[in-house]
């Protein structure tokens, strides 16, 4: 081996990264018969992009190639570094179920159809989920798990305030007991993994009073438990897309959501009898407008249960996207620049669509 070589050895062992990363980009290519999934490391500043293509008609294009597609960062062509499809890499799921009284007649179909999505999903001892309920406050039914069964446990556990009321003590329900957030910009103590507390919001009067948090609980679940997990990442987030009460905002939730590379798939599960008395009155109506921001600004998409799409239907279409994802791997050639660094993603035939992140926020050292 040549000293320049040792040197490189060396240098890698010291500061913990792996000699494959040092190898120049001229060399050639690993074998096309099993092209092995990339591996995108902290302290490389590598940009992961996932992306879905479809064409005219719909139908998801999973054949293309690296050379098919143009990348833009802030409006400067990128070089293409990584690559591939049906990426293997590890997926994190985090489901956020919307429990407040207008989803009460829809929560047993939301039960049954999410239980099923995640059992065909998860691949075993590879991927994990977890599951929040959300109404007047966002609570983790369940933590980060590959099992199924604990999955099952707490999509049991779904149930909106009245009916937890007319059950009684919360003892009773499935899930013991349940976590409830109170981590919050601007310093709010407790926090998932910093001891987070059953109550109500600052402000609130008592758990009585009624609301949806559903930005709430996207942040949380965006900044408490996806900003640190490695691989894919995505969010179903299963409401009729109305908020009452969040802390945060629509942006706050998505610039959490962009920090975590986490792609939110809203499915929009309106029942219009729950809001035809509603103090609210036609609120639920506008929830699509928000749903659409969510998904559009994260590289998901949003979906609408009704008379073409059941709710089952639909989480077949999320799971041939999860499946069927581009894996596009770069390195900025500007390091500098504004904080939010937007992102285009086309292919050079242009009557094809390509669903990505708008952008990134850079990794703080």
């Amino acid at each position: 081996m040549s000293l320049s070589k040792v040197g490189m050895l060396l240098t890698a062992i010291a500061i913990g990264i792996s000699l494959s990363s040092l190898v120049p980009a001229q060399e050639p290519p690993p074998s096309p018969s099993s092209p092995p999934s990339p591996t995108y490391k902290v302290d490389v500043n590598v940009v992961n992009v996932l992306a879905t293509v479809r064409d005219h008609d719909g139908h998801i294009v999973a054949n293309l190639a690296k050379d098919d597609f143009i990348l833009e960062e802030d409006g400067k062509q990128q070089e293409i570094r990584y690559f591939s499809r049906q990426t293997d890499l590890p997926l994190t799921i985090g489901l956020l179920v919307d429990t407040s009284m207008s989803q009460l007649r829809l929560i047993e179909d939301e039960r049954d159809a999410s239980y099923q999505f995640l059992d065909q999903v998860l691949r075993p001892n590879r991927d994990q989920a977890f599951v929040i309920k959300f109404d007047f406050e966002a609570e983790l039914l369940q933590d980060l798990t590959k099992s199924t069964d604990l999955l099952q446990k707490a999509l049991n556990a779904l149930k909106a305030p009245l009916q937890l009321r007319r059950s009684g003590n919360r003892s009773e329900d499935p899930v013991q007991p349940g976590l409830v957030f109170a981590q919050w910009p601007g310093g709010m103590p407790g926090g998932r993994r910093g001891g987070g507390r059953r109550g109500t919001y600052p402000g609130q009067q008592g758990s009585q009073r009624g609301g949806t948090v559903m930005y709430d609980a996207v942040y949380l679940a965006s900044d408490e438990i996806l900003r640190t997990e490695q691989g894919r990442k995505a969010i179903i987030l299963v409401t009729d897309g109305v908020d009452q009460g969040s802390k945060v905002k629509e942006k706050e939730a998505t610039d959490a959501a962009h920090r975590a590379d986490a792609l939110i798939y809203s499915i929009r599960y309106y029942d219009s009898s729950a809001y035809s008395s509603s103090p609210f009155g036609g609120a639920g109506s506008t929830g699509a407008k928000a749903l659409r921001t969510l998904s559009q600004e994260t590289g998901g998409r949003m979906f609408e249960v009704g008379k073409k799409l059941t709710l089952k239907e639909i989480y077949d279409q999320v799971q041939e996207e999860l499946r069927n994802q581009y894996n596009i791997g770069y390195t900025p050639s500007d390091t500098g620049g504004k904080e939010f660094r937007h992102i285009k993603l086309r292919t050079k035939d242009g009557k094809l669509e390509v669903v990505t992140r708008a952008g990134y926020y850079p990794r703080q050292p």
